[in-house]
């Protein structure tokens, strides 16, 4: 499992992301109102909108405010028009880093995403510099699951890999699937799932010292705490006694 995934594990647990409830709807909602756009507002012919509903439900997001977001989707309600854009580029110890983006503005975008890169010792580099060393894959995250009952259910689901880290348990499938698999492991109730979607998956990892982490993670959340940003995918890695101090701090 790479850095990125351990660090996200830890600060669900940590609580951190109920700190940052307004910004994670802010997301969610971008995210709902763009899949609308895209592919209408049915979600049984379109998998990104379910995909997106799911997770706002999962925020525990009212079903109110879904629903206005998919109207200003499909035109029924005045609203921005936001675009996607990825940025590329380099971080702390030459980690590669994908940000992906849903803007109305991309100068704004693009000037804040570029200082931060300057900020902690990163440059952004040009499209496809780092996107070669990505997968795209379909990633759901347990804790406090059961080893056997959660690996069979997910290999007969139809998942590529399943990866165990200590109290963690990484599922990876093909896009195409993870739907599929994520309903089987919903069924069988083999674990607390704490994240579920679509990521740029590495292929290697870089692995970090403990001034470079500390550099990476301010980045990462400067990064993540952008109301423009809706997912950061990078390589990083770092070792577990530098990640346990850390994240007792």
């Amino acid at each position: 499992m790479s850095g990125h995934s351990k660090w996200a594990n830890i600060k669900h647990r940590k609580g951190a992301q109920d700190a940052k409830r307004g910004k994670v709807f802010t997301k969610l909602i971008r995210e709902i109102t763009v899949s609308a756009r895209m592919g209408g507002g049915d979600q049984n012919s379109n998998p990104r909108l379910r995909a997106a509903l799911l997770a706002a439900r999962g925020q525990n997001m009212s079903k109110d405010t879904m629903e206005k977001a998919i109207k200003r989707g499909v035109g029924d309600l005045d609203g921005a028009e936001y675009q996607e854009v990825r940025y590329e580029g380099y971080g702390p110890g030459g980690v590669a880093i994908i940000v992906d983006t849903l803007t109305d503005n991309n100068n704004r975008t693009v000037a804040d995403v570029r200082y931060i890169f300057n900020r902690y010792g990163g440059n952004m580099g040009t499209t496809g510099c780092v996107s070669y060393m990505f997968d795209r894959k379909g990633h759901i995250l347990f804790e406090d699951f059961d080893e056997d009952r959660l690996m069979e259910a997910a290999l007969e689901a139809g998942a590529e890999d399943v990866v165990i880290d200590g109290n963690t348990c990484e599922v990876i499938t093909d896009p195409e699937t993870l739907e599929v698999v994520r309903e089987a492991l919903i069924v069988v109730d083999a674990g607390k799932m704490t994240e579920s979607g679509i990521i740029m998956r590495p292929q290697t990892t870089v692995t970090l010292d403990e001034k470079q982490a500390i550099s990476m993670l301010k980045m990462l959340d400067k990064l993540e705490d952008n109301d423009d940003v809706q997912h950061v995918s990078s390589n990083f890695d770092i070792p577990e006694d530098i990640m346990e101090r850390l994240a007792a701090d």
